[in-house]
């Protein structure tokens, strides 16, 4: 307990850093000291001040107020702007805490680089993400451009409303002295507009929007947009934050000083959102810099510790991981105590998550853990090609003849490793394929591609979109050919017992059959006769869908398959257990591409085990037969 105690003093001491925005120690950038002559006091100056050339010209107080103003932010923040204190209820100066720090450094880093300002934000609570990011457009529409409009859009007006209020207390306390505009520092109509509003002598408008009337903030000329709580943004078939957001930032230019912050609180996985932020965070081609702001980082979280050893003793594996992690006694107690309010674990971490994993995960019935599906997540990465696969004939024996790849960038298969087509094996990939609707609202079809040669089983290829069952169950068959005539396990519930142009979906499956010979095939009792049958696909009842799904759980838990489709782990993110004890998505979310992996590994669990000296060449498709019960 000593050398605990004596870790937490030293880690105590590293959180006090000195930060004085006045003096600007301890703020952000490269600081100069600067001795106090005549009126100006002493300062830690930004490197960016000294350089300009007006520097050497503010010889008075007020000039050199002003020239600071434009070259540092955070004293900018604490000298011209005041902010209602949420534990007192009063107006305070803005003294940036230690995130709003944090952010700040990425978006100055931005704009001192001359290049367009762009972040996506995951939002924790009680830091002042949303004042933060205000404030910072707030400062460059005062003090550094002119005629610069700016809009504030969140899911709902009232919210954008409310980030506007910071705004308007802003402009209410601005010293005169230090207003750069020929009118005093007030917000003023805009051609009767009641969203729209102009910064009296700055020519600057700030708009107000949600993502429920889109239509109100298409199309006008913006040079910054602060987009808020994009999780929550409805997402229709005729309204998605997809469409609105590439609208909006469509008008933004990528020029210096133009801004995007699109941010939010977590709201599940696979909405656009997440999808962004995934995008940002694995540096797949994103614009924007990711910042989270994890629980600890905020100031308030943290309690007096009477005794050390009692709370020591009583913290659980997750709490000694964060003391590993490097914090503060204080800050464990302060979550140790606050876990008590709420009735389980993963409830507490959704609402004060120490990661962006955390963030993002479904509460309460989860049926993957959250850190086991991230670690999976590790092996996504885009396709390397991405079209169709043309064949002699879109169904019929033609679908198995003359395939090629054709690249298209629009096209539903995703190829991560094409077929190794150098002596194919007997039975080296396996095609599994989920059958979901014909139209754009349905669940959606997945053809899934594993090869069971590699240590473990990866995903090499996947298929998802809508189309007739005829055509899916043709298309499958094609995928299975180009990959060495692979062994095809169609799931088999919705074409026994569906429709399609009249012709009953076992007839689909028996005319498959019939050119396609590499059929997964499963053996049912024929009470008739007293024996059992071989049928076409895979059916799955509760039985075998528990069978597939926990050999699934399993091989996510143990790293026993490798993944590439980042769409898999949203699923299972939000995938979660019935009262009844069985399975299923989450309201608004899909198992299609889940389900796929859950079947094929389940399959493979039946195959017999090979390594690279065991394989049989194989010149052409052969019929196999696995007899799963």
């Amino acid at each position: 307990m000593k050398e605990i105690i004596s870790e937490n003093i030293r880690r105590n001491a590293l959180l006090a850093t000195s930060y004085d925005p006045v003096t600007g120690l301890g703020c952000i950038g490269t600081r100069i000291f600067t001795p106090p002559h005549g009126d100006i006091p002493q300062a830690y100056l930004p490197a960016e001040m000294l350089d300009d050339p007006q520097y050497a010209v503010a010889t008075d107080l007020v000039s050199w107020q002003r020239l600071r103003c434009r070259h540092d932010f955070e004293y900018w923040a604490v000298t011209c702007v005041r902010i209602k204190d949420k534990v007192s209820g009063c107006e305070i100066p803005f003294r940036l805490n230690r995130p709003q720090r944090r952010v700040a450094a990425v978006l100055e880093s931005q704009r001192i680089a001359g290049q367009p300002l762009r972040l996506i934000m995951l939002k924790a609570r009680q830091w002042g993400g949303s004042t933060l990011v205000q404030m910072y457009m707030a400062w460059i529409q005062s003090v550094h451009r002119r005629g610069w409009h700016s809009l504030i859009c969140a899911h709902v007006k009232d919210t954008a409303a409310n980030i506007r209020g910071m705004y308007t207390r802003m402009l209410a306390s601005y010293p005169d002295a230090l207003w750069e505009g020929e009118e005093p520092p007030k917000f003023g109509a805009f051609e009767r507009s009641v969203n729209t509003r102009l910064i009296a002598g700055r020519d600057c408008r700030v708009t107000v929007g949600s993502s429920e009337n889109q239509e109100a903030v298409r199309g006008a000329d913006y040079s910054m947009a602060h987009l808020s709580e994009v999780a929550f943004w409805s997402d229709t078939a005729t309204r998605s934050p997809e469409g609105f957001i590439r609208a909006i930032c469509g008008s933004v230019m990528r020029i210096p000083c133009s801004l995007i912050v699109m941010e939010s609180t977590a709201n599940g996985v696979g909405n656009f959102f997440h999808t962004e932020w995934l995008r940002a965070s694995s540096g797949d081609g994103s614009d924007k810099t990711p910042v989270f702001v994890p629980w600890h980082e905020i100031e308030i979280y943290s309690e007096q510790v009477s005794d050390p050893a009692a709370l020591w003793e009583s913290m659980d594996g997750y709490e000694h991981a964060l003391w590993e992690q490097g914090l503060t006694l204080e800050q464990i107690c302060w979550y140790h105590n606050k876990r008590r309010e709420y009735p389980s674990h993963a409830t507490m971490m959704a609402e004060y998550p120490s990661t962006d994993v955390e963030a993002f995960a479904n509460t309460g019935s989860s049926v993957f853990e959250a850190s086991r599906v991230e670690h999976l997540r590790a092996g996504c990465r885009p396709p390397a090609m991405t079209g169709e696969l043309k064949a002699a004939a879109q169904r019929g024996p033609g679908a198995l003849r003359d395939i090629e790849f054709r690249h298209d960038t629009s096209g539903d298969l995703q190829v991560w490793s094409p077929p190794q087509t150098d002596g194919c094996v007997a039975d080296r990939y396996v095609v599994t394929v989920d059958v979901g609707g014909r139209s754009a609202s349905s669940d959606w079809s997945v053809i899934a591609v594993i090869d069971t040669l590699a240590p473990v089983p990866e995903v090499v290829a996947q298929w998802r979109g809508h189309i007739d069952h005829d055509l899916l169950a043709w298309k499958s068959a094609t995928i299975a050919q180009w990959y060495c005539g692979a062994l095809l396990v169609v799931e088999s519930n919705t074409l026994e017992t569906s429709d399609a142009y009249g012709v009953h979906g076992t007839y689909i499956l028996g005319q498959l059959n019939s050119h396609y010979p590499n059929m997964y095939l499963r053996t049912v009792p024929d009470s008739a006769a007293g024996q059992t049958e071989s049928r076409i696909g895979f059916h799955t009842n509760r039985a075998t869908k528990t069978m597939a799904v926990n050999e699934l759980i399993a091989a996510v838990r143990d790293s026993a398959y490798v993944e590439r489709s980042h769409t898999a782990c949203n699923e299972m993110i939000t995938y979660r257990h019935t009262r009844s004890g069985g399975f299923e998505a989450a309201p608004g979310h899909h198992d299609d591409v889940l389900m796929t992996r859950a079947i094929a590994l389940c399959v493979i669990s039946y195959m017999p085990r090979r390594s690279d000296a065991d394989v049989t060449p194989l010149l052409r498709p052969h019929p196999c037969l696995w007899n799963t019960g």
